[in-house]
């Protein structure tokens, strides 16, 4: 049983490379970002039943602790780091250090109570890891495929041609190790499909979309819009009307649904005369299309929430 909100004690941790900061009941503790480190933290924190641990995204360096964590029961939140930002910035607090940063962590839990985060499953880790490295060798192609047509020195463009060879083979390689985990893992492979059967949904933005929001089929439509942070944000003060805008959300599956909806907004027999609406009622092209982006998430999260749902109905 998950201990009472009032029960609650918020102990904010500062993730970096090589330690961590927790700030727990009042008290700092400087530990290494280790085994040994994780160990030393999970015992500080075993008085502490109801605890819940208060952290950040770090782009990596907070992936061991929190499984750690997970696997130890412990409630955590993953904090967006913008959002933490924004909360110091409202303290008026301006200085930045490992100890502060702790602190902070601890007064925004506290303070909002954000919700546990959930564990990733081992899979959904895999799927992710591979899915951003394409992501990342992608972009890094290109930009070598760009700046190897403008060089004017022989040396220097072979010099970039083999690095774009390398990259175009370590591309093919990730793609061969995504088609193997499909083929190994009959509940990813089915997950897929039911994805895949969206008309405008590759199977490129179905691995992206399992990618970055593994929660998808288990949330409402607020949540799914939200998290894929295409749900319209109004702007609006007494009498003035401003334009609704989006933010938020995860960017990497925002960037993907992008895609897909050029795709859905063109030939899906329901997402496109629902685009050819809006235009036709003047919407900027730009909104019918987050539009779009907004309805085919929505979509995506009901057809894996109810495995009996026929797209052909």
């Amino acid at each position: 049983m998950s201990p009472n909100t009032s029960t609650i004690i918020y102990a904010g941790l500062d993730i970096a490379k090589s330690n961590l900061q927790l700030h727990l009941a009042g008290r700092f503790h400087n530990l290494p970002n280790t085994t040994a480190g994780h160990r030393q933290l999970l015992k500080l924190l075993a008085p502490h039943p109801a605890v819940q641990i208060v952290c950040e995204a770090t782009g990596g360096y907070e992936r061991e602790v929190v499984a750690a964590l997970h696997q130890a029961a412990i409630a955590l939140s993953v904090l967006n780091p913008a959002r933490l930002r924004h909360f110091a910035r409202a303290q008026g607090q301006r200085a930045k250090t490992d100890r502060i940063d702790a602190a902070v962590l601890t007064d925004y839990g506290m303070t909002l109570r954000p919700q546990p985060s959930m564990a990733r499953s081992p899979l959904d880790q895999h799927l992710a890891e591979l899915v951003r490295r394409r992501v990342q060798l992608l972009e890094l192609l290109v930009a070598q495929r760009q700046q190897a047509d403008r060089l004017q020195v022989p040396a220097l463009r072979r010099q970039a041609q083999s690095l774009v060879r390398r990259l175009e083979r370590d591309l093919a390689q990730i793609q061969t190790l995504l088609c193997q985990l499909r083929k190994q893992t009959t509940v990813l492979e089915e997950r897929l499909q039911r994805l895949e059967a969206i008309t405008g949904v590759g199977s490129t933005t179905a691995l992206s979309v399992l990618a970055e929001l593994p929660e998808l089929g288990s949330l409402n439509r607020a949540q799914t819009a939200a998290l894929a942070g295409v749900a319209p944000h109004p702007r609006q003060s007494g009498k003035w009307q401003g334009r609704r805008s989006i933010g938020g959300g995860r960017p990497a599956l925002r960037r993907a649904l992008y895609m897909a909806a050029l795709s859905a907004a063109r030939s899906n027999p329901v997402l496109n005369p629902f685009y050819r609406r809006l235009r036709q009622a003047g919407k900027p092209a730009k909104v019918a299309l987050t539009a779009v982006m907004r309805k085919l998430i929505i979509l995506m999260n009901h057809v894996l929430k109810h495995p009996n749902f026929s797209l052909a109905t």
